[in-house]
């Protein structure tokens, strides 16, 4: 039976039998087989079992797919072949001898996967604490820019003051008429 095995460091070893006749690959928890990795997307890819042969489609993906650093949409799938997926390498291991020498010609494999990189976009995984201190002086100009600053709204005050003078102008109108009314009663 046919397996995909993780390369990358932190994932080496983890692996998922492909027995099932369509299995879907992505970052989410919805997947058949979840990579949790930021350069793989959602839904990455999908893996159909045909008889005996092995089709992998790529699902619009960001980063894209790749075997042994072609990049693909819709491929056969073969024992020993490098499959990366975003930044994530796994190897198509179906339990034959000729896997025992995938490790050696899967050696130059991360040669041409680098090489695509400049077609795959990186998902920055976060601030660095050197990127930090690095970038702690502020510009030139920083505190003295305007464009941010408090302005003053004279228009708020005037309507605050108005206000007011209406609030004591009903106050004083509404004593008046209750003495009138008290004074017109005795």
């Amino acid at each position: 039976m046919a397996k995909l095995v993780i390369l990358n460091q932190g994932m080496t070893g983890k692996t998922f039998e492909l027995n099932v006749e369509r299995t879907t690959v992505g970052r989410v928890e919805d997947n058949t087989f979840q990579i949790a990795d930021p350069s793989v997307s959602s839904h990455h890819a999908e893996i159909l079992l045909r008889g005996t042969e092995l089709v992998i489609k790529d699902l619009n993906s960001t980063n894209g797919s790749f075997i042994n650093g072609d990049k693909i949409t819709e491929s056969m799938l073969k024992p020993g072949q490098i499959l990366r997926l975003g930044q994530v390498e796994l190897r198509i291991d179906d339990g034959s001898p000729v896997v025992a020498s995938a490790p050696s010609s899967a050696a130059p494999a991360p040669a041409p996967a680098k090489k695509g990189l400049d077609s795959t976009m990186v998902v920055p995984r976060g601030v660095s604490l050197t990127d930090l201190e690095q970038s702690g002086a502020r510009p030139a100009g920083f505190d003295s820019n305007t464009s941010f600053s408090k302005k003053s709204n004279k228009a708020n005050k005037y309507f605050i003051i108005g206000g007011i003078v209406v609030g004591v102008v009903i106050v004083a109108i509404l004593i008046i008429a209750l003495m009138q009314a008290g004074g017109s009663h005795q």
